[in-house]
């Protein structure tokens, strides 16, 4: 996924010249897609691009097995909040961890936190309320997007979410909505209301979303911005056609390979890639949204300098053109 050379674009694919920063001005990014496709490569390189512009930078997993921290060559981002190189912080949010932090949010008072919190009948009786979990974990989210600095200024000025995968995102991002349709008034559905504002809000929040040129991914990648606009009332900002394959050979170049058979498979094979990359990046385009194609990268090894080398194809989405 991804490649080296700056020069590979796929012909049949117009969305990279609609791009012009569309992330340049949001400042939480929720990069989710089918599992496999290269979202937290994505959300990763994402993140060493805001970082590497100056920008206080925070990456997110979300309850995740350490993915991105092992792509940036990094140790396992915590439970807290760590510096882990200029201008970038992670975090790797627990269910655990983030019940604490929103009860103290709530409660205000440690001692009042444990009587509540951890007292073993009602934390009983918390189980049953649905979506807690998530709706705690997404709210030690969006509460880093609150964060000011003693001058007044953000925190935070780009938070990039390595979020779920397609269905699980869509619930996770959800929660806000089922909260407020299921509680009644009250501290849970004020903290829904707050959080679904921030969801919702189009000039700070920009969900992207990540695709593979094969038939289920594609498939996942529009039934997700449908749900995301129907269910959740946020519309994605831009697609990610990861490991696409551009065209190489006409036909009279493959026919010059009839002396050498084997490469004459090998390319039209090639092909056959390519031309499934074509397609999948016509059925994105449907989406009308800013679409960029990530050629397919060839490493022994897949990880910072790949990280790095997929940022460089993903530049056009947060740097606005000097």
């Amino acid at each position: 996924m991804g490649a080296a050379d700056g020069d590979l674009r796929l012909p049949a694919c117009q969305g990279e010249r609609r791009v012009s920063a569309v992330l340049f001005d949001k400042q939480l990014i929720i990069v989710t897609g089918k599992g496999g496709v290269g979202k937290s490569s994505v959300a990763a390189a994402l993140a060493l691009l805001a970082s590497g512009s100056g920008k206080r930078t925070l990456l997110v997993e979300v309850n995740a097995p350490d993915r991105a921290s092992a792509l940036l060559e990094l140790p396992p981002f915590g439970d807290d909040v760590g510096l882990v190189g200029p201008n970038l912080w992670a975090v790797n949010l627990r269910p655990e961890q983030a019940m604490r932090e929103y009860g103290l949010m709530i409660l205000k008072f440690e001692r009042l936190y444990q009587a509540v919190f951890e007292n073993r009948v009602a934390r009983h009786f918390m189980r049953f309320v649905p979506s807690l979990a998530e709706l705690t974990l997404l709210g030690k989210l969006l509460f880093h997007m609150k964060e000011t600095l003693p001058s007044g200024e953000r925190r935070f000025e780009k938070i990039v979410v390595d979020a779920p995968a397609t269905g699980h995102a869509l619930t996770f991002l959800s929660v806000p909505e089922v909260i407020l349709n299921t509680v009644p008034p009250g501290a849970l559905a004020d903290s829904a209301s707050w959080m679904r504002a921030l969801l919702v809000d189009a000039t700070r929040t920009a969900p992207v979303l990540v695709s593979l040129p094969e038939d289920m991914p594609i498939n996942e990648t529009l039934e997700l911005a449908t749900a995301l606009k129907s269910r959740v009332s946020m519309r994605p900002q831009a697609v990610v056609l990861n490991a696409a394959v551009p065209a190489r050979f006409d036909a009279a170049e493959l026919q010059s390979l009839a002396h050498a058979p084997a490469l004459q498979d090998s390319a039209r094979v090639h092909q056959v890639w390519a031309a499934q990359s074509a397609d999948a990046a016509k059925r994105l385009a449907a989406l009308e949204l800013p679409l960029i194609t990530v050629p397919r990268l060839h490493l022994p090894n897949y990880g910072r300098a790949a990280i790095e080398s997929l940022a460089g194809h993903l530049r056009p989405l947060v740097e606005r053109p000097r």
